[in-house]
């Protein structure tokens, strides 16, 4: 047996993970969701060591796997009000989940006997994953504009674009960027009567706004099952169900219309290959995890993290606001919050939110900065900071209010970064193809190492960069950073 010190080998692990943004804690208002329960992390991390030999790619030899994913979907299709014709799977996570919604609404386009190249139709603020399904699965991805000032998706503006070629229509609950809720009941009405498919993006939403309240009390506007024009629902279990990343459901109306997700084929020597999601071997861990957590929290215990997860974005909210120079965007649904320059203010008091961010990281919290967009239409989508609240938030609110309020003095009238400034520093690009050597020599003139490429600590001129050059440089730019980051040196 080949020796090795096993001590040794996690201490290297341990050291590495310092580097790391804190897991724990509600530091990192992003890509985390921290419960705040200690020993519900230390039962998801028993389940995963449990199944961590087993194959979930076949259920008839590791049944386990059946059982939970079966409750797991269960569970998630009475929280979400679908009937006895709502059937599902457990996927590795929302990009995943959406990419087999766009996958099973093409294949039940086409059997409806459409020909030709069909649309997905969804408002700018849909998530990335409907891009990367449209380029992967040979689709065009027709995108609405949303008022540049709040948000939001004018219902009727998406439903005009209604037509025989969309395979999918796309809403969100809510929407990432901003936490708008869209208009699911009439978008799904009026697909409903010109038979397109509707998916309701609820990944973030899906494990908390069934226990959201408003202001006033009342639940949000129905978004799950109960409105009939819903064919598909996607809701990450690794978000606000706590479970470790590699957790989603999708569920679908209609057995036959799911069906359409598979892939199977007996078409090779080997073993008939069946396969309901994009991986074939896949570790059950995720699943095993997710379904301890269920079974230990229930309706209930997710209710009670959704009270305290609203009473904290309220009161962060209410912060923001009382802020001078910023401004929450929209009247967000959920515990998300996007944070733009108060522009109705001179320019001696705006706070610019990625100046904001920055100073708020040097005290330790960790903000997401978020580039404006010009949309479709010509609007423009102001560039702002995202903030995802979790249970814990609720125990930190004094120390990051102190921080919030500390980084927007100490920006208080300073300009956001000039795009013509960052683009100076840059050699011409053009909109040339660029090779992996001239995109690292690019990235090396931002002020990121190419050869040893990492953020800078100042992260405004970033993303005034990304906001400035073309899409495909910016795209291929951030293509080379990752690479050269995990590239053997």
């Amino acid at each position: 047996m080949t020796s090795f010190d096993r001590n040794a080998i996690l201490a290297r692990l341990a050291a590495l993970r310092a580097a790391d943004a804190p897991t724990h804690g509600g530091h990192v208002l992003s890509y985390v969701y921290d419960s705040g329960i200690a020993e519900l992390d230390e039962l998801a991390a028993a389940a995963v060591r449990m199944v961590q030999p087993v194959n979930g790619l076949d259920p008839t030899t590791f049944t386990s796997v059946a059982v939970m994913e079966r409750e797991v979907l269960g569970f998630a299709r009475e929280l979400l009000h679908g009937g006895d014709d709502v059937v599902g799977s457990v996927t590795s996570g929302g990009t995943e989940s959406c990419l087999l919604a766009v996958k099973t609404a093409r294949e039940a386009w086409r059997a409806r006997g459409a020909a030709g190249v069909p649309r997905i139709l969804a408002p700018v603020t849909v998530h990335a994953a409907f891009h990367k399904a449209a380029e992967y699965f040979g689709l065009d991805l027709d995108l609405v504009p949303v008022d540049p000032d709040t948000g939001r998706l004018d219902a009727q503006r998406l439903i005009e674009r209604l037509a025989p070629d969309v395979a999918l229509a796309v809403v969100s609950a809510p929407s990432y960027p901003y936490g708008s809720l869209d208009p699911v009941e009439e978008v799904a009405a009026a697909c409903e009567e010109a038979g397109v498919d509707l998916h309701v993006d609820a990944c973030i939403g899906g494990w908390i706004l069934p226990f959201w309240r408003e202001p006033d009390g009342s639940a949000p506007a129905p978004w799950d099952f109960r409105v009939s024009g819903v064919t598909s629902l996607s809701a990450d279990l690794h978000k606000f169900g706590y479970a470790p990343k590699g957790a989603s459901v999708l569920l679908q109306r209609g057995r036959d219309r799911q069906r359409l997700q598979y892939f199977a084929t007996t078409g090779w020597p080997g073993y008939p290959v069946v396969n309901p999601t994009l991986l074939g071997s896949k570790s059950a861990g995720a699943l095993a995890a997710s379904w301890a957590i269920i079974q230990a929290l229930g309706a209930r215990g997710f209710a009670s993290l959704a009270e305290a997860c609203l009473r904290a974005t309220r009161t962060l909210a209410d912060i923001v606001r009382d802020i001078d120079g910023l401004r929450v965007v929209g009247a967000p649904t959920g515990p998300l919050l996007a944070v733009a320059a108060d522009d109705s203010l001179p320019e001696e008091r705006r706070v610019d939110p990625h100046h904001w961010a920055d100073r708020a990281r040097r005290r330790g919290w960790h903000l997401q900065l978020q580039p404006g967009l010009t949309q479709p239409d010509g609007t423009h989508l102001p560039h702002t900071t995202h903030l995802t609240i979790t249970p814990v938030t609720r125990d930190r609110l004094d120390e990051l209010e102190a921080a919030l309020r500390a980084s927007a003095d100490e920006v208080r009238g300073v300009a956001p970064v000039d795009p013509a400034v960052a683009l100076a520093a840059l050699p011409p690009v053009g909109d040339r193809a660029l090779d992996s050597d001239t995109a690292a020599a690019l990235l090396r003139a931002a002020g990121i190492a190419g050869d040893a490429p990492g953020l800078p600590d100042e992260q405004a001129p970033l993303l005034a960069l990304i906001e400035a050059l073309p899409r495909p440089v910016t795209e291929r730019l951030l293509v080379e950073l990752l690479g050269r980051l995990v590239e053997p040196t």
